[in-house]
């Protein structure tokens, strides 16, 4: 008996990124040659997951750090947090594969099954249907590395100390990179944005903990990295930090993003 592929679908492409694989490749390399990355070595990075034009030039400075490390990640966990569908704990999935213009992404279905014997994480595809949060990460990460196994977890209402665990049990070794998706401050004025996410960036580097998500829309699993950082010693740098005012918004109301490495 032959056994369905289960693909997960695009469901922002021709909104949040190009949906023609032409234009969204031509896209992405664009905003990467944009980027001059200092030499680092990351374990883990946080970055941006908003349309492109938004946040696109902060997420690539994350990204470009990985193209001396093209042969070497051959897995990614990349967590997210939910916008659509309220769930309790980490939310993976049953798909086979993460499909996008670009081509698509082999799920790590060993890791997933693993993961699912902690009990804050369950398959519930019905979360990442929708959501954007991790899917606008996939383009980048097709383009700056060869091939690679996806694990993708959207947070809802857990504890930095479920998400660490997660991370814990997933760590494996220089072939395996965490990302960590997410937008900081929303809708204040140009300003107050930079202030707050001035001492966001802060907290991040020094690895104290977020305290709400009006800090960043991931503030869940950034705590989760954070708690798994300070454990494992590794050392984070910021890399970008704007927002939708320097990108392509206007300054009234301003969506900030930053972009982060850990390195051990």
């Amino acid at each position: 008996m032959s056994v369905s592929t289960h693909f997960r679908p695009p469901a922002v492409a021709g909104l949040f990124y190009p949906g023609d694989s032409q234009q969204l490749a031509v896209e992405v390399s664009a905003l990467l040659a944009e980027c001059h990355p200092p030499l680092l070595h990351p374990k883990a990075l946080i970055a941006p997951h908003a349309g492109y034009i938004y946040s696109g030039p902060v997420a690539a400075q994350a990204y470009a750090l990985l193209t001396p490390l093209r042969a070497i990640v051959q897995r990614v966990l990349l967590l997210g947090p939910v916008h659509r569908v309220p769930i309790h704990g980490l939310a993976t999935t049953g798909a086979d594969y993460f499909r996008t213009p670009l081509g698509d992404v082999p799920i790590d279905g060993r890791a997933v099954m693993e993961a699912c014997k902690l009990p804050q994480v369950a398959i519930h595809d019905g979360a990442h249907g929708p959501e954007h949060s991790l899917e606008v990460h996939l383009p980048f990460l097709q383009t700056v590395l060869d091939d690679f196994s996806l694990v993708p977890f959207a947070v809802g209402m857990a504890s930095a100390t479920e998400v660490a665990q997660v991370l814990d049990l997933l760590w494996g070794g220089e072939e395996t990179l965490i990302v960590v998706s997410s937008d900081l401050s929303h809708y204040h004025g140009y300003q107050e944005a930079q202030r707050l996410d001035r001492q966001t960036a802060d907290d991040i580097l020094h690895l104290h903990p977020l305290s709400s998500h009006e800090q960043a829309c991931g503030a869940t699993p950034i705590n989760g990295l954070l708690e798994a950082a300070r454990l494992r010693g590794l050392r984070p740098t910021l890399l970008d930090l704007r927002n939708s005012g320097d990108t392509a918004g206007d300054k009234s109301r301003v969506v900030g993003y930053g972009a982060f490495a850990f390195e051990a």
